[in-house]
């Protein structure tokens, strides 16, 4: 008797939240490094909508610290096909323009996905979804030390601008929206995260535990 093909291992996703700056992405990379193979990441910053039907005076107007500003349903588009253990085409964004580029790449299913973002735990239809979340807990001053640091490297962002962006919507925006999701997160991890740290975050992506702060 031929057998039932097998249906793929679902992938676990793992939420990493908080605020721009915090250090959510080198704690994505830190965990990839570690689990190797197992792993793979994806950011919720690939999944901003495109602005190129706008002029570059319209978009530089536009608030990017808001939920709203991020393509939900492209995310659980993705979130599903490697869920089910199928491939799927995620969008490339380039933040010097707000606009999406005309390529995409691919991302094949793998038993742990690292999802990082600034509201993953806002919306119920994502959370379930989570089989560990983390949440990312930095002071201020950290947080927009760094963001000067990236936008001005990385963006070609003045200080002005920065700062000027920083105070006018992304710590508002973070108090309204980033930092309630605290409460959400099973884990809270105090940046800057160390060596001791990340290998309790490591065990609890094999065993998740109640919720508690690291």
């Amino acid at each position: 008797m031929t057998k039932p093909p097998t249906k793929p291992a679902r992938t676990k996703l793992i939420a990493i939240v908080g605020g721009s700056g915090s250090g959510k992405t080198w704690l994505a990379t830190k965990l990839a490094q570690a689990l190797g193979p197992r792993a793979s990441r994806l950011s919720l910053d690939d999944f901003y909508r495109d602005r190129s039907h706008l002029s570059p005076a319209r978009r530089a107007r536009l608030n990017f610290d808001h939920p709203r500003a991020v393509d939900w349903a492209a995310l659980e588009h993705v979130l599903r096909r490697l869920r089910s253990g199928h491939s799927a085409r995620v969008p490339c964004y380039d933040f010097a323009t707000h606009c999406r580029l005309p390529h995409t790449r691919t991302l094949a299913p793998c038993p742990i996905l690292l999802l990082d973002g600034l509201w993953l735990l806002r919306r119920p239809s994502l959370r379930r979804w989570f089989a560990l979340s983390i949440f990312v807990d930095c002071p201020r001053r950290t947080r927009l030390r760094r963001r000067l640091a990236r936008d001005r490297r990385g963006r070609g962002r003045s200080r002005a601008s920065v700062l000027e962006q920083f105070h006018a919507t992304v710590e508002p925006m973070h108090c309204r929206f980033v930092e309630p999701q605290k409460r959400r997160a099973v884990l809270v991890v105090r940046s800057p995260c160390g060596a001791r740290q990340l290998e309790r975050i490591l065990a609890a992506i094999d065993n998740p535990p109640p919720r508690r702060t690291i």
